[in-house]
C-alpha cells in the first residue's frame, strides 16, 4: 500500500531537481511512498542519468512544454498513493516535513488539502499563504493600502500580510510549491484545470475544493527549502506578468463572472488588465 505519491515538475531546473531527489532521500518518509518526475522536455534534463542515479523514481518525459498544470495531471493520473504532494523542483524537503504533512492529513480527515512552511535557502520565512482574490482585497492590493496597515486583517486579506507562520490555521490558498492533497478530496473535485497552465491553477483547485466543503490548512511542523521562481524566471519577467495577470482575470471569469455585481466584475477585471500594463513595462 503506497501512502504518498510525490509529483515534480521540471522545466530546466535539473539540478535543482536533483537536490530536491537528495534531499527525499536523506528524509525518507517512515511509511511506503513514491516519487514521479514529469520533464517538460528541458533542455538540461538527461534522463539517462537521471534514471541511473534515482532507479527508484518513476520518470515521464514529455516531447514539448505542456505546462505545469498539464504536468500535475499526468502525475496524478500515474499515482497510487492515498495522498499526493506536490511538490516543485525548486524546493528541498527537511527532516521530518513529509512525514508531519502526512501524519497531519490522516489526524484531519476533513482536510482536502495541507501547506507546509516554507522558507528561503537564509532560513527567512517565504510569506507564502494568501486569501481568495476576491473583489475587495484585490482592490486594496492595487491601492497599496496592504502595505500601508500590513497588520489589518481588512486591507491584507490578499497577501494575508498579518499571519503568523508558526501555528497550524485553516487557510485559503497556501502556495502549489509543497502542497499535500487527498486522494478523496481528489476525487471529488477533479483534477488540475489546465486552463491555468502556470499561475492559478492551484488556487482555483482549492477554491473548488472549499466549495464543496473540503477545508485546506497551514502545517508549520513542515519545514520546505524553497529557492523560489527557478522556472518562471528563465521565461522572462514581463511575459509571466502578463500570464499571472491574465491567469486572474481566468479566474475571475470562472468563478465570479455571473455571480457577483457586473460593475464590480467588470472594475476589478479592468484594474487588473491596467496594473498588468503598468508592471509589464518594468
Amino acid at each position: 500500500m503506497v501512502r504518498l505519491s510525490i509529483a515534480i515538475v521540471n522545466w530546466n531546473t535539473s539540478s535543482l531537481l536533483r537536490a530536491l531527489l537528495i534531499s527525499i532521500e536523506k528524509y525518507t518518509p517512515g511509511f511506503e511512498y513514491e516519487v514521479i518526475v514529469v520533464d517538460n522536455a528541458s533542455s538540461d534534463f538527461d534522463e539517462t542519468a537521471f534514471r541511473s542515479e534515482f532507479p527508484g523514481v518513476s520518470f515521464v518525459t514529455n516531447s514539448e512544454n505542456v505546462g505545469y498544470a498539464r504536468g500535475n495531471n499526468q502525475a496524478i493520473a500515474a499515482a497510487r498513493g492515498d495522498y499526493l504532494l506536490l511538490l516543485n523542483p525548486d524546493t528541498e524537503v527537511t527532516e521530518g516535513a513529509i512525514d508531519a504533512l502526512v501524519d497531519f492529513m490522516e489526524s484531519h480527515p476533513d482536510a482536502g488539502a495541507a501547506g507546509a512552511k516554507l522558507v528561503r535557502p537564509d532560513g527567512s520565512v517565504d510569506r507564502s499563504v494568501r486569501g481568495f482574490p476576491y473583489p475587495g482585497p484585490i482592490a486594496w492590493e492595487y491601492m497599496g493600502l496592504s502595505r500601508i496597515f500590513p497588520k489589518s486583517r481588512v486591507f491584507g486579506a490578499y497577501r494575508m500580510t498579518y499571519f503568523s507562520y508558526d501555528e497550524v490555521a485553516e487557510v485559503d490558498q497556501p502556495m502549489g510549491s509543497c502542497l499535500i492533497l487527498s486522494q478523496r478530496a481528489l476525487s471529488e473535485v477533479g483534477l488540475i484545470d489546465e486552463r491555468f497552465p502556470i499561475f492559478f491553477n492551484e488556487v482555483d483547485w482549492l477554491y473548488r475544493a472549499k466549495q464543496v466543503g473540503w477545508k485546506v490548512y497551514f502545517v508549520p511542523q513542515a519545514v520546505v527549502i524553497h529557492h523560489g521562481g527557478a522556472g518562471t524566471k528563465q521565461a522572462g519577467r514581463r511575459r509571466m506578468v502578463k500570464e499571472s495577470h491574465d491567469s486572474l482575470i481566468r479566474f475571475y471569469r470562472k468563478h465570479f463572472k455571473g455571480r457577483i455585481p457586473a460593475a464590480v466584475y467588470y472594475f476589478t477585471v479592468a484594474c487588473v488588465g491596467l496594473n498588468r500594463l503598468i508592471r509589464g513595462r518594468g
